[in-house]
């Protein structure tokens, strides 16, 4: 008798310790699925930040510096989604289409105010977004392959009234602000240059690499690994003062007066998305651009950190939007 009570003790005890191990488990599963579905990165939907140009571009590394250090500063998950075409519109009205709940965000430059004055849109650039933060600002630079006998911008203007129509001005666009840029330099220089558009920066370059176009205008940022091999040669910038990381190259202003073309690139999101989200990406995207690990890789890029955000960016656009309204009236520019 003492046998069997002692083995059936022990069959008790052992399946108590097991019953406890199983309790152990469920508690640790119970703490894992608590963790995935309540850790912010986890939990929340990815934001979607739509690039409307294709990779590889200036905007786009903007976009990718900035997004991935908000995503790891901030624990949320967020892609970039490349929706190019149409001088950008494709991807811009997908945004203002998009739901205001602040999983979509917009970024994207000058083109949203310059749009509205060439074409009819689905979407109105002042009121169809909640104008976030204008985060950089980039200097432009007229490009030759480094073949090309163009040396400088007096070398260019001189062929292009030598040879009227016949030298190809390739940038984004139709309908930038590299057309308008294009348009206010043939203005200005009063010669007669062909424009082809390209649907991102990263092809028109591409596109130059192989001589198929006489020069791009194009911002720094992607430029700037060909300029430093030797492959592409710069022969002026568009900025009203000479650039740091280029400093032998006159600004088109040297030659012809008040000629300035200013890139930057904003943070939108649909217009109706919750204040304190749009504050709160705000605050977000301020941070990550004075972030040691962001700030010194954006001024190698030629990009300069601002920062101006909310009612102040707004303000800006709506400047921004009358600037190349009187431009394109001026120039008689056309989106075709």
């Amino acid at each position: 008798m003492l046998r069997r009570a002692s083995k059936k003790t022990l069959l008790s005890r052992r399946d108590h310790a097991l019953f406890g191990l199983h309790r152990i488990v469920l508690c640790a599963v119970a703490v894992f699925l608590v963790t995935l579905f309540c850790h912010p990165g986890w939990s929340q939907t990815a934001i979607k930040i739509v690039m409307p140009a294709p990779a590889g571009g200036a905007g786009d590394v903007v976009a990718r510096m900035l997004t991935e250090q908000v995503s790891q500063a901030q624990g949320r998950a967020m892609v970039i989604e490349n929706r190019a075409g149409a001088g950008t519109i494709i991807g811009t009205e997908a945004v203002a289409r998009a739901a205001p709940d602040g999983n979509t965000l917009l970024i994207t430059a000058p083109y949203l105010v310059i749009a509205p004055h060439l074409r009819k849109l689905n979407f109105d650039p002042l009121t169809s977004f909640e104008p976030i933060c204008h985060l950089v600002s980039s200097p432009g630079v007229i490009v030759v392959n480094s073949a090309s006998p163009y040396r400088t911008l007096a070398d260019f203007v001189a062929a292009a009234r030598a040879k009227p129509g016949e030298l190809t001005f390739a940038a984004v666009g139709p309908g930038t602000v590299q057309h308008v840029g294009f348009e206010m330099l043939k203005r200005a220089a009063n010669v007669n240059l062909t424009f082809v558009p390209y649907t991102g920066g990263a092809p028109a370059i591409t596109a130059l690499l192989g001589a198929h176009v006489t020069a791009v205008f194009a911002e720094y940022a992607p430029l700037a690994e060909h300029l430093k091999s030797g492959r592409l040669r710069a022969i002026a910038t568009t900025t009203r003062t000479r650039i740091g990381s280029l400093p032998d190259v006159p600004t088109i202003a040297e030659t012809y007066k008040d000629y300035e073309v200013d890139f930057w690139w904003g943070l939108f999101a649909p217009a109706k998305t919750p204040t304190e989200k749009v504050s709160q990406f705000a605050q977000w995207f301020k941070a990550a651009m004075q972030a040691s690990e962001v700030k010194p890789k954006l001024a190698a890029q030629g990009f300069l950190p601002v920062g101006t955000c909310g009612a102040d960016f707004g303000a800006l656009l709506r400047k921004e939007y009358d600037h190349y309204g009187g431009i394109i009236r001026a120039t008689n520019m056309k989106a075709e």
